[in-house]
């Protein structure tokens, strides 16, 4: 019988596209007392559906409709049951030990749990020189911009209320789905705490990310959601990670 350290169900949704040799790794981190584990499958032409379905009895498998990670999360946030959601990748950067410390931070008061490798306690092994200065600058414009705090604007590893998820509204495609789940969490009004992340270097295969390419993307978003709403001042409180 597994230990449930938590009164709420957990969903964790995985978008993956070619990630059959990754999976071993993801799963292998993600806590027993998981609720509902649904991988999101980009079309993938390699074994990526039949591994996971090996590695998790019970795993819900969406076909991906469209393209793109926003796409992909949305449609996996869509299908979940759970209470609480958590988003993480299929590549092995994020470390699904860390799940307890995101719905620690929101059992504890938070709406909304944001990764932050930047936050004391969090870190990275991945992230380049130009991605890094990127991420400070796009993160710097957004506070100014919102009111907000962030120390990472840039990072997948998020959790939040299920309940919440008609308030993000989400409707973008590409990798900038984690600059509008951010900003859109502040324009609501809900309360956001930043949790220390340490981000690992993908095992296998390439990243589909484009540094100046997605980085015009998020520019683009943190412009054009300033033009359309009007965001609250948020203030951010860091939890700091433990293993589960």
């Amino acid at each position: 019988m597994k230990s449930v350290p938590f009164a709420f169900s957990v969903s964790v949704v995985v978008p993956a596209m070619n990630e059959a040799e990754n999976l071993p790794h993801v799963f292998a981190t993600l806590p027993s007392w998981i609720d509902e584990v649904i991988l999101v499958d980009g079309n993938s032409v390699d074994d990526t559906v039949a591994v996971a379905r090996s590695l998790r009895p019970g795993l819900r498998v969406v076909r991906q409709t469209g393209k793109g990670k926003g796409n992909a999360l949305t449609e996996g946030f869509a299908a979940a049951t759970g209470d609480i959601i958590v988003m993480i990748d299929a590549d092995g950067s994020t470390d699904g030990r860390e799940i307890h410390s995101f719905v620690t931070a929101l059992v504890e008061g938070a709406d909304f749990a944001k990764g932050s490798r930047c936050a004391p306690g969090g870190g990275s092994d991945d992230i380049s020189p130009i991605r890094s200065l990127g991420n400070t600058a796009l993160t710097k414009i957004t506070n100014w911009l919102y009111g907000t705090s962030y120390t990472d604007l840039c990072y997948g590893y998020n959790a939040f209320w299920a309940r919440h998820l008609d308030a993000l509204d989400l409707d973008c495609d590409g990798f900038e789905i984690e600059t509008l789940m951010n900003i859109r969490a502040a324009q609501a009004g809900l309360v956001i705490h930043e949790v220390p992340s340490h981000e690992r270097s993908r095992i296998h295969g390439a990243s589909n990310l484009h540094a100046v390419r997605d980085g015009l993307r998020v520019l683009r978003t943190i412009l054009r959601e300033r033009d359309g709403r009007v965001a609250a001042p948020v203030r951010l409180r860091e939890e700091h990670a433990t293993a589960a």
